[in-house]
């Protein structure tokens, strides 16, 4: 999925500024909820992705999640754990989780700015990036086990499979 970036800056003292002006680039519809958060929304081919952005200043620290706008039943939780722990395997940064008051699945990030060290319009484009790129990937097979009745191994082959020659 490729996403407009905005040009890059000086360094911001708050990482949600960065946020904001990739948001804005891509016209995503968004809400600047404090100082400390952002909420914004982005369709997917399958789902619309809610991302949420928190700057943890005492912390030094943006975390990132994106959920997925799908609510794992009570009788199919059980099936998704052994999925998510076979997919967080292939993962090269963050994780899918299990949000366990709602049932919503999420990709979660966190990046550490110790030292004032700020972010680059670059490193959340590519977050951002890569975490909807997984999001595509993998919520195929979440469906899968979640409505399709398969089981983790058969929805994730789904997953795995790369195209190979050209059309």
């Amino acid at each position: 999925m490729a996403h407009a970036v905005a040009h890059s800056a000086p360094l911001a003292a708050n990482p949600l500024d960065v946020v904001e002006q990739i948001v804005l680039a891509n016209d995503w519809l968004f809400d600047r909820l404090s100082d400390d958060e952002i909420a914004a929304e982005v369709a997917g081919s399958g789902c619309v992705y809610h991302l949420w952005f928190a700057w943890r200043p005492e912390r030094e620290m943006l975390h990132f999640s994106c959920a997925f706008d799908v609510k794992v039943p009570d009788n199919r939780r059980e099936a998704i754990y052994p999925l998510l722990s076979m997919i967080n395997e292939r993962m090269p940064i963050g994780h899918f989780n299990l949000w366990s008051d709602d049932g919503m699945v999420m990709f979660r990030e966190s990046l550490l700015l110790r030292g004032g060290i700020g972010v680059s319009v670059e490193q959340v484009h590519d977050l951002i990036e890569l975490a909807l790129d997984d999001c595509e990937r993998y919520f195929p097979p979440f469906q899968f086990v979640i409505w399709g009745g398969k089981t983790p191994a058969e929805a994730l082959q789904a997953a795995i499979l790369d195209t190979e020659g050209e059309a």
